[in-house]
């Protein structure tokens, strides 16, 4: 985690937009499908993109047009989606009890082999978002050959409520 906040003292949403990444609006479905689902104690999100305002961040393969920091950027803004996402069927993030599962796709360059690394962005936002205990998540960090829309990472999350 990158923060000092009390995070008894603060919500989610609040410590986000004091790191100066406040949740968005949930982005639009790009295809047929729902941006996350609950069923019964959990949240499934769909893969989220790295949308801002309707337009690809760091667009390509990772290891060729874009470098491992902007791939970083883009797997938060993933995050931001996926919580997003959940905020729109929950209202609040403070619902959620725990950060279940991170799944991150990375479209790689064929030499590229820092996939952990790069969705590491993800998990270290939700970890500024949820603090250690809520936060800490198994995960799976998959490199492909490409994603929707050329982007350089998808990110889909599980929360338990």
């Amino acid at each position: 985690m990158t923060t000092n906040i009390d995070l008894p003292l603060a919500t989610p949403e609040d410590r986000l937009a004091h790191l100066g990444s406040p949740l968005p609006v949930a982005p639009s479905p790009v295809a047929i499908y729902v941006p996350a689902v609950r069923t019964g104690r959990y949240i499934y999100t769909s893969g989220q993109l790295p949308l801002v305002d309707g337009e690809m961040l760091h667009p390509g393969k990772v290891g060729d047009e874009v470098d491992l920091a902007q791939a970083q950027e883009a797997a938060r803004r993933c995050a931001l989606n996926a919580l997003a996402a959940v905020r729109a069927l929950l209202g609040d993030l403070s619902e959620v009890k725990r950060v279940v599962k991170v799944v991150g796709f990375v479209s790689s360059a064929t030499h590229f082999t820092n996939q952990p690394q790069v969705v590491n962005g993800a998990s270290e936002l939700i970890g500024d978002a949820f603090g250690a205990e809520i936060g800490a998540h198994a995960r799976s960090a998959v490199g492909v050959a490409v994603l929707p829309l050329n982007a350089c990472v998808e990110v889909e999350i599980v929360v338990e409520i």
